[in-house]
């Protein structure tokens, strides 16, 4: 395990989102009257690099991660952070991808960062060794580990408009806690086999 986080943890990065909600304010100083007052909330996800061209690293994620975000923030695995923006996303299947300007990386982070190496997910077998890297809780970087617990798990969540999607998932049991979300799923050669979506809790 020690070696396939060493391998993976400079492929995969932190995300911080920040949204802004208007909320209807009825009581404005001075008196009454109606309005809106804004407020800004920041949500923590991770991240995996997954490619780069001559002007940007690609970085794929949850879309839920990224969501309505007025702004995004990377944090590679030298805590360096750089701004963020999304470059396309597929709600159906959770995913995206945001994209950092290679200008703006410091010559030191791009030496001990790298692009993740992908493995297959369809040539996995229940009860295989399965580790997962996210930001989880929002701290930073952490390793948790497990096996693949079960394939094709149906699974389905409520979307932001109310309609439901159905996906089927890798299932593990690995810990994962919020903020993990977009992390890598990797395998005993440090291969990213998966994305962490969706965690389930009795509470």
């Amino acid at each position: 395990v020690a070696e396939v986080a060493d391998t993976a943890m400079p492929t995969v990065v932190a995300i911080t989102s920040v949204s802004v909600q208007e909320i209807p304010n009825y009581f404005r100083a001075f008196g009454f009257g109606y309005g809106t007052q804004q407020y800004s909330s920041e949500g923590s996800g991770s991240g995996i690099i997954v490619g780069e061209n001559d002007d940007e690293l690609l970085i794929a994620t949850n879309n839920h991660v990224v969501s309505g975000a007025q702004s995004i923030t990377v944090q590679f695995s030298d805590d360096s952070t750089v701004a963020a923006e999304v470059k396309g996303t597929d709600a159906g299947s959770d995913l995206a991808v945001v994209a950092v300007p290679i200008s703006d990386i410091s010559a030191d982070t791009l030496s001990t960062i790298k692009v993740a190496t992908l493995g297959n997910s369809d040539d996995l077998s229940v009860g295989q060794a399965a580790v997962a890297i996210g930001n989880a809780l929002g701290y930073g970087q952490s390793v948790t580990t497990g096996v693949i617990s079960a394939l094709n798990r149906e699974v389905s969540v409520e979307n932001e408009d109310g309609s439901t999607t159905t996906n089927e998932l890798i299932q593990t049991d690995a810990a994962i806690n919020p903020g993990n979300s977009g992390g890598a799923l990797l395998n005993a050669k440090g291969e990213v086999i998966g994305i962490s979506s969706v965690k389930y809790s009795d509470t």
